[in-house]
């Protein structure tokens, strides 16, 4: 699963207070799924699902006569086995069934099970901070709500498909599938597996029938129902199809078009062909996280939509594409055995993002992604954790950057010390010993030890079964008689020493000479040779360690780095370390031949950066900026170099921002029309106006920045329903106090329409983060805009404040 946004609160744990959490191992098979035949409906109104269904069992090694199926919420209507009632109780979300004899190991039993799920009585705490997995999820079900449309979709990660159909709710299960769906005839369906036949009902239903052959978990089953538009594709004859809302399936294949070639590549590095009978992908409204590898049936929140306006800038979704395709391989063929392992999963669907980067765009692009997921771990309160780790408080716990982003950066570092064609023929031995199964660290440890003849256990026990990173502090001894530099080496971090691989680049002019070291020690040191002394020494040069480094360089040192340094990571510390200095002639020259770099992540750094405050001295780096503005490959350099011409208000530049607003890209059009309002906000005003509600969605930091800073009253409703996401899920300073004040202003007006856009989208959020707090932070600011309210006592202000306490109600349930 990838998840759509990972909160990060601080949380401070001691020996002690972990010790103190739950122990979760592997769940213990006592029965055995075989298979799951399921025949179901709906009850739209009422949000409930009438369900039938055929569980068939086996025990797994002891006899038994009696088996436990998680059933979350239901009512249980009957249970049979072999057309005979059969004792049972339910309690407490377990449906205990009391067997008539013992069976064996080698005996297989069927029991059918007719219940309603209820999946609005389901109270669990679910993934993404989800206040409950429901499982099964309703959406606009009565269609009340004009502009959304209506749907019905499930999520079992982790254990909440039990919430739709009774079964044995655990990863280390694996069970083939038949599922019934019977719809209104304008719904389409998907499922899992392939759709073998659809039967016309006489009541303007139809029953679409699904079968899925082969094995896998329980938590992977899924249905997704809505009037979607389907784009088919193909990878070789398997197909590959696109479930879209009919606005956006001109861009069905612009989104999602890299998937047949994902499969070739994965395919390809794995050695294992795709393993199941197709590819498909829908996006859904109001998806509880980021996306979910439901197996040949994944499912996307509904930010997976752009259009060509947007795509033209990137496919903001491209990598979560591929992590949920990676899954494949990763999570659904070999499944983790229990959630403490869950970097079976997640960290092999993480790394794969690299991966495809590296395959698609090239080293510096995959570098740029590692850099930004090790940033994410390292941001958050994740050192003291281990990525396997059977001590939690929750599964959903596991969810974190450390299963996520931490095991991604571990298995880079396990490429690089393997290298390619030991590591990728161990991924190779892991999943051909292990498929249709499950598997935990230590069976991925064993496949790389039986490839490469190497022993791991050092590896796995240091990144696997530990916590932290090094912390590295660096300083270097010359002697020039002997012409030799020495290189000291000493790990800062507490507790535990770290051994590993270390590359060194030693820079004499332009060229550097790689040392590949193996540090052993707290404090290790390693002298090397020169012939003239280096301009610069880059530690840890190929980027591939996860670590902190303090090494105290210079201005012309840092200029060194940024023009020669081989790592994307170095080239970008590099530049913000300049950028900090550029009174100095030697900085600013190097930021501004920065604009000329064939990575287009430093082109755009270096524009965001650069200062223009004596713009009469910098006339040729002005030039080359509104060349770029006007000519760059990249849109996205494009509109960063039209804001940093903005910034210098010059009316002279009014052809560019014009130019701009005729751009094919939404982020070159929205800071293009920003620049033009600090220039002609008449005519940046009178254009706003005429921009599609389509586009003014996409574009609406800088227009809220225009309103704003108008006090156009008449925008307040278009404004509210980004505050929100502008205060609190954007990581820009400047946007986060823009939203503020948008929220003060809304606060305190007349504006019913902006307080109920606003208030709808507290509740949404409020509900959706609840796990990280942010119901409490909704409510105190739903109380802030009541005493808003309360400064004038007029009918319309007491309405509004009707409808924030009504709000609040509804936060509150």
């Amino acid at each position: 699963m990838k998840k759509a946004i990972i909160l990060l609160f601080v949380v401070t744990f001691s020996l002690l207070s972990v010790q103190s959490q739950t122990y979760n191992p592997e769940r213990e098979k006592i029965f055995n799924l075989v298979h799951t035949k399921l025949k179901v409906d709906f009850n739209f109104q009422n949000q409930t699902m009438n369900g039938e269904e055929w569980v068939t069992v086996k025990p797994h090694f002891y006899p038994s006569n009696k088996i436990t199926l998680d059933a979350k919420a239901m009512l249980i209507h009957k249970v049979l086995l072999d057309n005979n009632k059969i004792q049972y109780t339910y309690e407490n979300n377990k449906l205990i069934i009391n067997l008539p004899r013992k069976y064996t190991r080698n005996e297989e039993l069927t029991i059918y099970i007719k219940y309603t799920a209820q999946p609005e009585k389901v109270n669990q705490k679910g993934s993404n901070a989800i206040t409950s997995a429901k499982g099964l999820y309703f959406i606009n079900p009565t269609g009340e709500e004009k502009d959304k449309p209506t749907q019905i979709w499930t999520q079992g990660e982790t254990e909440a498909n039990s919430c739709w159909f009774p079964t044995i709710d655990a990863p280390n299960q694996k069970t083939s599938q038949e599922i019934y769906i019977t719809v209104p005839n304008k719904y389409v369906t998907l499922s899992n597996g392939k759709l073998e036949n659809q039967t016309e009902n006489n009541n303007g239903t139809r029953t679409d029938y699904w079968n899925f052959t082969q094995k896998h978990a329980p938590y992977l089953f899924f249905m997704g129902i809505g009037e979607f538009e389907v784009i088919k594709d193909k990878y070789k004859d398997i197909p590959v199809d696109y479930y879209v809302e009919k606005k956006y399936a001109p861009y069905a294949r612009d989104i999602f078009g890299n998937t047949p070639e994902m499969l070739e590549f994965f395919s390809k590095i794995t050695g294992i062909e795709y393993p199941w009978n197709k590819y498909s992908q829908v996006i859904c409204r109001d998806y509880v996280s980021g996306a979910m590898e439901n197996t040949t049936a994944v499912i996307h929140g509904e930010h997976a939509h752009q259009t060509a306006g947007q795509l033209i800038d990137e496919n903001t979704h491209e990598n979560t594409i591929a992590h949920e395709i990676f899954h494949h391989w990763f999570g659904n063929l070999v499944t983790t055995e229990s959630w403490s392992n869950l970097t079976i999963n997640e960290s092999f669907a993480n790394y794969s993002e690299y991966l495809w980067l590296e395959h698609k765009y090239g080293k510096d692009e995959a570098d740029a992604h590692l850099l930004e997921d090790t940033q994410g771990y390292k941001n958050g309160d994740n050192y003291d954790k281990h990525l396997v780790r059977f001590y939690y408080d929750d599964k959903e716990d596991m969810f974190d950057a450390v299963s996520y982003q931490k095991g991604g950066a571990i298995l880079h570092m396990l490429r690089n010390y393997l290298g390619d064609e030991a590591f990728f023929k161990g991924l190779n031995t892991f999943l051909n010993d292990n498929k249709y199964g499950t598997a935990e660290a230590h069976q991925l440890r064993l496949a790389l030890e039986k490839v490469s003849g190497k022993d791991l256990n050092w590896f796995f026990n240091q990144w696997y079964f530990n916590s932290g990173h090094p912390k590295l502090s660096i300083s270097y001894d010359y002697n020039e008689l002997d012409k030799t530099v020495t290189v000291n080496i000493n790990q800062s971090q507490i507790f535990k020493d770290f051994q590993f691989p270390l590359a060194i680049d030693v820079f004499e002019g332009n060229k550097p000479k790689r040392h590949n070291v193996f540090v052993k020690d707290r404090n290790s040191s390693f002298t090397f040779k020169y012939n003239k002394k280096p301009e610069l020494i880059q530690i840890n040069a190929n980027g591939v360690l996860l670590c902190d480094i303090e090494d105290k360089k210079s201005l012309e040192q840092y200029i060194h780095q940024l023009k020669y340094a081989e790592n994307y990571a170095h080239k970008k510390e590099a530049l913000l370390e300049i950028s900090k200095q550029q009174e100095n002639n030697d900085a600013f020259n190097a930021i501004s031949n920065a604009l000329n770099s064939n990575n287009f992540r430093i082109r755009k750094l270096a524009l965001e950066k650069i200062d223009l405050s004596n713009k009469n001295s910098k006339k040729q780096v002005i030039k080359r900026i509104k060349d770029i503005a006007n000519n760059d490959p990249k849109t996205l350099v494009q509109s960063s170099a039209i804001e940093t011409l903005g910034k210098l208000t010059d009316i002279n530049l009014k052809p560019i921002f014009n130019n701009a607003l005729q751009s094919k890209s939404y982020s070159v059009m929205g800071k293009g029309l920003l620049a033009l309002y600090y220039i002609d906000k008449e005519s940046a005003i009178k254009k706003s106006k005429e921009i599609p509600n389509e586009v003014k969605d996409i574009i609406a930091d800088p227009l809220t920045r225009i309103y704003i800073n108008e006090n156009d009253h008449t925008q307040l409703e278009f404004i509210a329903k980004n505050v929100i996401s502008g205060m609190f899920l954007n990581s820009d300073k400047e946007t986060q106090k823009l939203y503020k004040k948008a929220y003060g202003k809304i606060a305190k007006s007349n504006n019913t329409q902006a307080i109920k856009n606003l208030t709808n989208d507290i509740v949404k959020k409020g509900k959706k983060y609840k796990k990280y707090g942010f119901d409490n932070v909704g409510i105190n600011m739903m109380r802030q805009m009541i005493d808003s309210q309360k400064t004038e006592n007029t009918p319309n202000k007491i309405k509004n404040i009707a409808i924030i306490k009504k709000a609040m109600e509804n936060l509150l349930k």
